[in-house]
């Protein structure tokens, strides 16, 4: 057709601007950014119509209990009777146990993992072992949970005999597991942009393979390995299923992670399940702790968000 077109003595630029011309595509042109704005409208929409029912609900919930008593409180006793108790601080307790437990597990594995994807492994098996590590991303999170219960548990009863069936230990090791893909994969990405001729001025200065790998490349991607951290903290504070499986159903205040605890998200799915009628102040609960869940993983993601601008290394 081109040459149709320079056979009948049109140039380059006439068929480019006939091109431009033609109904269907203009039509097309403005009606993409359209659709597209539409998109990111509705996104928007969705996530302020989220914020502000929180809000709503939440502020309904603190007409009925005071706000000192949730924030400073140590008992949630949400179902005892007459004299029902909503201290906060005793699910953030088994919240923060469960994420403490996760990071432990998560972070060493991770970054070892992201190291010898990064700087040892050769192209056939990096591409063979990251793919098999990101499954562990895909698999659903009730079954880790029922792995936490049905396997994990047993096992730690036996290394440590004062463990109860639902405890803390269980869902925070599986928690941990589960977010090994997260900090391996996202390290490895920030480690792999580092350009080869830092670590070749390294080597060249007489530098091991593992000092390059520990004390040059680590520091150099140490924007993006904080930010897949953080993430990957957050991400632990959010779960669910694995908690309410494994970790029971009784906040407490302490640090034991042997006996039964109860998250903030457990709780939800809790009270969610059926335990409470709508409109009383146990519903009302839920909307109060899903803000405060909220605020954390905001707190986390913004503290992501700056590390990652804050100590970006540009190459």
């Amino acid at each position: 057709m081109a040459s149709q077109g320079f056979r009948n003595g049109q140039s380059l630029q006439d068929m480019i601007a006939m091109s431009r011309n033609r109904k269907g595509k203009k039509f097309i042109e403005k009606l993409m950014p359209i659709l597209l704005f539409i998109a990111a409208f509705i996104s928007v929409l969705t996530t302020l119509g989220i914020v502000f029912t929180l809000i709503f609900e939440t502020f309904e919930f603190f007409q009925r209990v005071s706000i000192t008593d949730y924030l400073f409180g140590t008992e949630w006793l949400p179902f005892s009777g007459n004299n029902p108790q909503y201290g906060i601080l005793a699910l953030i307790a088994g919240t923060i146990k469960v994420t403490l437990i996760a990071i432990l597990v998560a972070v060493p594995i991770g970054l070892a993992a992201a190291i010898y994807l990064s700087e040892y492994a050769s192209d056939k098996a990096r591409r063979t072992i990251k793919p098999i590590l990101e499954v562990l991303a895909g698999v659903p999170t009730i079954v880790y949970g029922f792995f936490a219960l049905t396997f994990v548990t047993p096992i730690l009863q036996q290394l440590i005999p004062s463990l109860k069936i639902f405890n803390a230990l269980s869902p925070g090791i599986v928690v941990g597991i589960m977010i090994i893909p997260m900090i391996a994969s996202l390290s490895e990405d920030a480690m792999s942009s580092v350009p080869n001729s830092i670590r070749e001025g390294a080597l060249a200065l007489g530098a091991t393979k593992f000092e390059v790998a520990i004390k040059v490349v680590l520091p150099a991607a140490l924007s993006g390995i904080i930010a897949s951290i953080v993430l990957a903290i957050s991400r632990a504070l959010g779960e669910t299923m694995i908690v309410s499986l494994a970790g029971g159903a009784k906040p407490t205040f302490d640090f034991n992670v042997t006996e039964s605890i109860q998250t903030m998200t457990a709780y939800i799915v809790q009270v969610s399940s059926g335990d409470a009628g709508y409109g009383t102040t146990i519903y009302y609960s839920i909307y109060a702790v899903g803000f405060t869940l909220f605020i954390f993983t905001l707190i986390m993601n913004l503290l992501a968000h700056y590390i990652s601008k804050r100590f970006r290394e540009e190459y």
